[in-house]
């Protein structure tokens, strides 16, 4: 190991001092004045103090130079040692850089795609100590709530260990992440390769919640968030979702108010300077598709913004193409990158009273492919079904046609539109009840894959197919499988196809009385069961099964055994279909 060496930066400003003690007392009056996002920051200057930076591992291979090395971050009033990893092409000069940010409790890595570009990449870990890992931040006692390992440390939100509730947006455990990583953009912009007017960022899952902060930091020129958008706290935590009916949202505590004034994703969006671009699943489990986006109408007009969904994603992009790089290429870089305008969007009624999405997207003439999709009433973006809709054009506009069910109920709806260079954006999200539009009609009358008789459950995509997935880990429940739509007919069998890479046990039970246990391998690819009503016993070891036919409900539920693990969570299926051997 190398001895430790002296990085130092200037200082215009002294680093704020505030020592936050796990049990201090606190009062549960709110300040005051509730502080801005920049109130809060003023007294930070991450570039203040030595860096007292220890390299662990340096070295040049494949034409790459790479460094691991602890640096000093100064956080109220506590000295934390950041681990770092950094790498450049070894012969670069005024090299753009990337500051990388990982998701909860996972490790940095340099961005290989990027690095290979020509741009000078840095990573930092800010989750703390995790068992089986060298290298890891290093909190002191004072600022152990920085460590995400429940053995480690704890939260600190809107209130403290002590249950009162917090008096400085400081105390709280975001405050720290986000110090942490700006003093990592410091030592980014430290390192002799690195053109300190060329700076971007990116932050996955719990990293693209912490952009939204970064994104105020003058020296970036241009942030990508993935999932994360702020609306957790308060509103997801206590169901408080924009379509619930009735919505009614409970009185803040004086620590939420000051939380979400001063230190959430969201409360940053009025003030943030560079361009941002966020990239979503639209059933992923961070704040919400919807509620995510009106950060962006917050945004003063002169920042530029866009975002994109993948319809049915949960914590994935794959679908959603290549603009995350082109963003960072066109603001950071400056390259000459097209990029379309906003869409316009909206839910109408045609002539007989029936939904339509109507779009008119920026850009009509180089538009490679729009995609509408659409839901019903379901307020809980996780949970919510989303459904293909058959698309016209007609001019510079898209419609859609939505049927719907109940003209009473909410209708969703949003379009993907693909340009070139593979670049995707989403339009807004939109919402309707078709009554309040008009003389609406229902035309709508069976669900399009039998999901919607599912409970439990929420829409899911893997492996290029359309599923439907468990929100509970125990069990999932279609208790419609008689109606005459989906009766089995006499000497069928069960075509049952999941997908899940991980090998699995649990059972299946039919009526609540007949059962069998499947133990199922895992795969990348999806794979079939066929499955025999004699399969199904009653009791699970009795008479079998007569006849899929006699089947009024079935359910996947988890194995819970010792020794056993299973979640059903991870397994992807589809709505069963019957199989007439023979016919």
């Amino acid at each position: 190991m190398k001895k430790p060496t002296s990085l130092t930066i200037p200082a215009a400003l002294a680093i704020f001092a505030f020592a936050l003690a796990p049990a201090a007392p606190a009062q549960q009056t709110a300040p005051a004045k509730i502080p801005t996002p920049p109130e809060v920051w003023k007294d930070y200057n991450p570039d203040a103090g030595d860096f007292k930076e220890e390299i662990i591992s340096e070295g040049t291979k494949d034409g790459i130079y790479s460094k691991d090395s602890y640096i000093s971050a100064y956080v109220n009033g506590e000295e934390v040692r950041v681990f770092c990893k950094y790498a450049v092409k070894a012969d670069a000069k005024n090299a753009p850089g990337l500051l990388v940010v990982h998701g909860w409790t996972s490790m940095p890595g340099i961005d290989k795609e990027f690095l290979n570009d020509g741009w000078a990449v840095l990573a930092h870990d800010y989750c703390g100590k995790v068992a089986g890992r060298p290298h890891y931040t290093k909190y002191p006692d004072k600022l152990r709530y920085g460590n995400m390992d429940a053995k480690e440390g704890y939260r600190v939100k809107a209130k403290l260990p002590d249950g009162k509730d917090i008096t400085d947006a400081k105390q709280t455990d975001d405050y720290l992440w986000y110090a942490i990583q700006r003093r990592a953009l410091s030592y980014l912009i430290a390192q002799k390769e690195v053109d300190k007017s060329r700076v971007g960022a990116k932050g996955y899952s719990y990293g693209g919640s912490l952009m939204w902060n970064l994104g105020m930091d003058p020296r970036v020129k241009a942030v990508v968030t993935y999932f994360g958008s702020g609306w957790t706290d308060f509103y997801r935590d206590k169901g408080l979702f924009m379509y619930n009916v009735p919505y009614v949202q409970p009185q803040k505590t004086p620590g939420e108010e000051l939380l979400l004034s001063a230190i959430t994703p969201e409360s940053h969006a009025p003030y943030i300077t560079a361009p941002t671009f966020w990239l979503n699943g639209s059933n992923d489990h961070h704040g919400g598709h919807e509620r995510g986006e009106t950060n962006f109408k917050k945004f003063q007009p002169a920042v530029p913004f866009s975002f994109a969904h993948q319809a049915r994603g949960q914590h994935d992009t794959w679908k959603l193409g290549k603009g995350a790089k082109l963003w960072l290429e066109k603001y950071v870089l400056g390259k000459d990158v097209f990029w379309p305008a906003r869409p316009i969007s909206e839910i109408k009624l045609d002539a007989t009273g029936v939904p339509e999405f109507h779009i008119k997207p920026g850009s009509p003439q180089k538009i490679e492919a729009l995609d509408v999709y659409y839901a019903f009433k379901e307020p809980f973006n996780c949970a919510r079904l989303w459904m293909d809709a058959k698309t016209e054009k007609k001019g510079d506009t898209w419609v859609a046609k939505i049927p719907i069910k109940n003209v009473d109920e909410y209708v969703f709806a949003f379009a993907n539109i693909r340009y070139p260079g593979e670049i995707v954006i989403s339009s807004d999200f939109t919402a309707a009840i078709p009554s309040k539009l008009g003389k609406a009609v229902a035309t709508k009358v069976f669900p399009e894959d039998g999901s919607e008789s599912w409970t439990n459950v929420s829409p899911a995509e893997v492996a290029g197919a359309k599923g439907i997935r468990s929100n509970n880990p125990h069990e999932a429940a279609c208790m419609l499988l008689g109606e005459a739509s989906r009766k089995a007919p006499e000497g069928a069998v069960m075509v049952f196809d999941y997908h899940c890479t991980q090998p699995q046990t649990f059972f299946i039970v039919v009526n609540g009385r007949y059962s069998a246990e499947f133990e199922i391998q895992g795969s990348n690819d999806w794979q079939t069961l066929e499955i025999p009503a004699e399969r199904l016993r009653f009791r699970g070891d009795g008479e079998p099964l007569k006849s899929w036919s006699e089947a009024s409900s079935v359910a996947l539920k988890a194995k819970i055994a010792q020794g056993v693990t299973s979640n059903l969570t991870w397994i992807t299926f589809k709505d069963p279909k019957w199989k007439v051997p023979g016919k």
